[in-house]
């Protein structure tokens, strides 16, 4: 089935509609924005960047896109492409949807693969200009865009679902851009999730805080599921990369990094809690 780039863009300046002439993109006010030469677009302002180069690094964006390239998430990508197309039927005329937080882009194609039904119009959005570049480099077809969940460069009412997989969820922000009746999916790592590699870097483990249940302001719990499995690691190379595309390789100490680059074969403990809010406003 077809899948094509959404278009609902918003100026991250004004909020105002953007327009595609070629490869620029402008608001009414006359703010432009330049399709870069590899297909993604950059929606992050300088005045609203934190540091000169927000997010994962590029190192990181390699080791995430060779780890989930193996296959080895694979089957939380099928659990997030179910939650994402159920309740679409072939009559539905497109499902537009986000994801927020989309690093190289693997959960994005894999929908695109998993569906057969219903034309898809994607958006990935990534605050690492890094990940948005790996990610256009990847797949020509949704729309790419470095920017930020605390403001996204979307029309408000123009979403179908809003993916928020691992990352920083923004729930006003999310509200705003989903459509009345529109489905955010938020998939987190449960309290034994990586577990055997936590207990290799760090000296002990803190104790896990349990996923919130409760639903944010004006959405409604759907449903949730928990994909669970064990994990064989069987190269250097592998457990590195996922390692380097997780947290703990900056908060492991210097011992537990050394600790981690001297295995040989691990098997992990993988644990994803997918969940599925409704929106039903305020």
């Amino acid at each position: 089935m077809s899948t094509e780039a959404f278009d609902a863009l918003a100026c991250p300046l004004d909020g105002d509609t953007l327009t595609q002439t070629g490869t620029c993109w402008r608001c009414p006010a006359g703010h432009s924005f330049d399709v870069a030469r590899q297909g993604y677009l950059h929606l992050l302002p300088v005045q609203k960047k934190r540091s000169l180069d927000p997010g994962d690094s590029k190192a990181m964006v390699a080791a995430r896109q060779r780890f989930l390239n193996a296959g080895y998430y694979q089957p939380i990508a099928q659990a997030v492409s179910t939650a994402v197309l159920q309740g679409a039927t072939a009559e539905t005329t497109t499902l537009a949807c986000l994801d927020a937080g989309c690093g190289e882009g693997y959960y994005l194609r894999e929908l695109a693969a998993a569906n057969t039904d219903t034309p898809l119009s994607l958006i990935g959005l990534d605050i690492s200009k890094w990940a948005t570049l790996a990610a256009a480099k990847q797949d020509k077809r949704p729309r790419w865009v470095v920017g930020s969940n605390a403001n996204l460069p979307v029309l408000p009412g123009t979403l179908d679902r809003v993916l928020c997989l691992f990352g920083f969820p923004v729930y006003p922000e999310f509200a705003r851009v989903l459509k009345p009746g529109g489905v955010l999916i938020q998939a987190d790592p449960g309290p034994n999730h990586l577990r055997e590699l936590r207990e290799i870097i760090y000296p002990s483990l803190k104790p896990e805080k349990p996923v919130a249940a409760e639903a944010p302001d004006g959405f409604s719990i759907v449903d949730t599921e928990t994909v669970r499995y064990s994990l064989t690691l069987d190269n250097q190379g592998a457990i590195a990369d996922l390692l380097a595309m997780t947290p703990h390789l900056y908060r492991a100490s210097a011992e537990g990094r050394s600790k981690a680059e001297a295995l040989i074969t691990l098997t992990v403990t993988v644990e994803v809690r997918v969940a599925r809010f409704v929106w039903r406003g305020l």
